[in-house]
């Protein structure tokens, strides 16, 4: 016999975040400081591997977001400018996942690193360092996505600070438990309203996203031979 939903909490049996997106979460807090001072200290090479790293999780939730759990697509999040506008204007309640305004920031973040990860490949010290596909383009494409790659960090550092400062109201002025469901999955007033995605799902994912993203690197052309 089936066990039946909590009366008291049927929601309660759904997390509102599921471990991918938890996971994928928490490794770009540990990755975006590791890219800066990984530039800082001038090790290109380990920097190289950050940005695939990236590269590889920021496809994996674009992905993710049209085939995983319910309250990690961008359909639960993404909302009209009008519904946008309402909601700052408190005419529109929040739902169970991001409000309206931070569905659009988490956009605008995975754009944000795609593009400062891609520029990456195009970009070079002209010392020690050179991107797998600095030779696949021009000298003056080559110097745009440079500027780009040294924009987008500023870029990056404006939206995680205005990232952490929506969460800090959210979690200690509306004491609504933000860390604890990216943390958990779930918290009081933060639970899903419908089943996650298969467990094996993710991986298989990810898998196929890292295979692809491979097979793109092996495709860059060779620095071309000195005479």
């Amino acid at each position: 016999m089936p066990r039946s939903a909590d009366p008291v909490n049927p929601r309660s049996s759904h997390p509102l975040w599921d471990w991918p997106t938890r996971l994928f979460h928490w490794s770009l807090v540990l990755l975006l400081p590791l890219a800066w001072w990984t530039a800082e200290e001038g090790q290109m090479e380990r920097h190289q591997w950050v940005g695939y790293s990236v590269i590889v999780l920021v496809l994996f939730r674009i992905c993710w977001g049209f085939v995983g759990s319910p309250h990690s697509r961008f359909r639960d999040f993404l909302r009209g400018p009008g519904t946008v506008l309402s909601y700052i204007r408190g005419r529109v309640a929040p739902g169970p996942g991001h409000n309206p305004l931070g569905g659009w920031s988490v956009l605008v973040l995975l754009s944000l690193l795609l593009v400062q990860a891609g520029s990456g490949l195009f970009n070079s010290d002209r010392i020690l360092f050179n991107g797998p596909f600095r030779y696949a383009v021009s000298a003056d494409t080559r110097d745009f996505l440079g500027a780009v790659h040294a924009w987008g960090v500023d870029a990056l550092l404006v939206m995680v600070v205005l990232h952490l400062l929506a969460v800090a109201w959210h979690q200690f002025r509306r004491r609504e438990k933000l860390v604890q469901a990216m943390v958990k999955g779930r918290a009081e007033g933060k639970e899903g309203e419908a089943a996650p995605a298969p467990w094996w799902l993710a991986p298989l994912l990810l898998a196929a996203v890292t295979g692809v993203c491979w097979w793109v690197l092996q495709q860059a052309p060779p620095p071309p031979r000195m005479w």
